[in-house]
């Protein structure tokens, strides 16, 4: 992956042209630029899934104008498809406005890692007020949004981290209880915080070994959600385990519903909006970085070595 000067050409009639102001960075995108994710587009392309800018160009009847102040979805198609650029082209179907009090940088977090909570902790798992949720890997980018999301919600929060450092942060984010993963035994102090009930839903990125225990510390009709594998490594659910138990496992792709369910996708935006407005949730921003840097950090967030939404800012001077 490099930094490319290209030229810009016509805007594509049927996209909305955003002059990007910030763009996020996934651990998917890693996957995407490895050739490991389910969707693989034709090289070259240019990688990045969120931006938010300010609309160039909008085709007629599209609800948009030039100015407009935007967030938007993208899919990397080619030299016009992505994000991690000056300019980006988006569906209108996928461009949304933000409000004048909500930063570029803030609304390029808040896409797709508090849709994938939104979608994990509401539509899969059913959260209730009250319930234990346990997050995996909450500091991280998705980790941060499902803490946030799950205090909304008016869960008590339970999250995990490898570092006192991340821990630390977990518990600035609202978690009520933090652990270090690399340290203590999570399946033990989940019981010990609970009091014996364990977890009522339980927000996975992680998979693996994480998956494995966590299915030690689930509560009775519990719901453990499988939402990636950073660990590189795709657990088994053992059938006859979940039977006794009486628990359930249940799979999070959000990309589907955006291609089956847009209505659902279109109310989860406005809630998001909604919570962000009423300050219930802020993406965690903790790395700025220009384009000219945007290899390094995407290395950092697949290795995890990030902690929080890192996000490029093309007009950012390189330190």
């Amino acid at each position: 992956m490099h930094l490319e000067d290209l030229p810009l050409g016509a805007a594509p009639r049927d996209k909305v042209r955003v002059n990007v102001k910030a763009a996020g960075i996934n651990f998917f995108d890693s996957l995407v630029v490895a050739g490991t994710y389910q969707s693989k587009p034709e090289l070259p392309f240019i990688p990045g899934a969120e931006v938010a800018g300010t609309v160039v160009y909008a085709p007629p009847g599209s609800g948009f104008v030039e100015g407009d102040r935007v967030m938007a979805r993208l899919k990397p198609d080619g030299i016009q498809g992505g994000g991690y650029a000056e300019t980006a082209h988006a569906d209108p179907d996928h461009t949304v406005k933000i409000p004048q009090s909500m930063s570029f940088e803030h609304a390029a977090a808040l896409f797709i890692t508090y849709q994938t909570g939104w979608f994990g902790l509401h539509r899969r798992a059913e959260l209730q007020s009250g319930e234990f949720l346990l997050v995996h890997a909450g500091a991280g980018g998705v980790g941060s949004a499902a803490i946030q999301l799950g205090k909304a919600a008016g869960a008590i929060v339970i999250a995990t981290a490898g570092s006192p450092e991340k821990v630390r942060l977990c518990e600035e984010l609202g978690a009520d209880h933090a652990i270090n993963y690399k340290t203590d035994d999570f399946v033990e102090a989940v019981k010990d915080f609970t009091k014996g009930h364990g977890a009522d839903v339980i927000y996975d990125p992680v998979g693996g070994d994480v998956f494995d225990r966590s299915t030690k510390c689930i509560a009775f009709e519990g719901r453990l959600v499988v939402v990636g594998f950073t660990s590189g490594q795709f657990p088994q659910a053992r059938a006859n385990h979940v039977l006794i138990k009486n628990y359930s496992v249940v799979g999070l792709h959000w990309g589907l519903y955006d291609e089956r369910r847009r209505d659902l996708v279109a109310q989860c935006t406005d809630e998001l909006l909604r919570l962000s407005q009423e300050g219930r949730i802020r993406p965690f921003v903790t790395r700025r970085v220009p384009l000219e840097q945007a290899n390094v950090a995407l290395l950092d967030v697949a290795t995890g070595r990030s902690s929080g939404k890192s996000v490029l800012l093309p007009e950012m001077e390189p330190s």
